[in-house]
């Protein structure tokens, strides 16, 4: 088991979703919007206004400009540096991002930029879940450890945490001196000490999802709805509740170890 300090980090798309992580007890945020599209760079406004609320509670801001992929257009990536500069002014404490190039391999012009970007701020370089979509991760993971990035955040190469738990012990086993492993994806209360344990490692990413109705959603023939038929004027949201749970286990599990 990796020594240190046992973190739950809650996955946020909005204000409201970071003020909830903060009154149930996260320590650490990953600030998104549109998390109906894997999470993109979320608003200055929004950041700001976390950061002037919740001082304490570090902020790791996506810069992600688009959904889909992470093989980036030039004119994507220059919007990514802009917004990495200008996140990372206004408070973030620090930066998730991922290039890969069209055949899948890491971006390696483009993700030293980035890194040396947030390095000068003196902040965290973290490499999100492009990670699981490399072709060849243990190469990838090298060459991360060599660029200078703080953290990666993985499923072990599978849909979610729980099916990759193999994968992210030998990430750990093998890497894990060198580079934070953060696992996330369909991580919660009842699974996050088990992933922990098995896995040797000390951080999961959540989302503690719970779901709001807006009643304005679909009307007539005209649906904006982003869920299931069954949860057709809902959308998503952090539940203060789960999150409170959440870091209570995995603080409990870490006081154990």
């Amino acid at each position: 088991m990796r020594k240190g300090n046992y973190v739950a980090e809650i996955c946020c798309g909005s204000f409201y979703d970071a003020k909830q992580a903060a009154l149930g007890g996260a320590e650490r945020i990953e600030l998104n919007s549109g998390l109906m599209l894997g999470g993109l760079t979320p608003t200055l406004s929004t950041l700001c206004l976390v950061k002037e609320q919740f001082p304490e509670l570090k902020v790791i801001a996506m810069v992600r400009p688009r959904g889909a992929g992470f093989c980036y257009e030039e004119e994507d990536f220059l919007v990514m540096e802009r917004e990495c500069e200008s996140l990372l002014r206004h408070g973030a404490d620090g930066i998730a991002f991922g290039c890969l190039r069209e055949d899948a391999s890491l971006d390696w012009e483009r993700n030293r930029r980035l890194t040396e970007i947030i390095r000068d701020y003196g902040r965290e370089a973290v490499f999100h879940r492009a990670f699981d979509c490399a072709e060849d991760p243990l190469k990838t993971m090298e060459q991360l450890i060599f660029m200078g990035v703080n953290r990666v955040l993985t499923s072990g190469l599978k849909p979610t945490a729980p099916e990759g738990i193999e994968q992210i012990g030998e990430l750990q086993k093998r890497f894990g001196d060198n580079i934070e492993i953060l696992a996330g994806s369909g991580v919660n209360a009842a699974n996050a000490c088990e992933l922990m344990e098995k896995a040797g490692i000390c951080q999961v990413h959540s989302s503690c999802k719970a779901w709001h109705t807006d009643p304005t959603t679909v009307r007539g023939n005209v649906s904006y709805s982003i869920a299931s038929r069954e949860r057709e004027c809902q959308y998503d949201v952090v539940s203060r509740e789960r999150v409170r749970e959440l870091v209570e286990r995995v603080a409990d599990f870490g006081r154990k170890q």
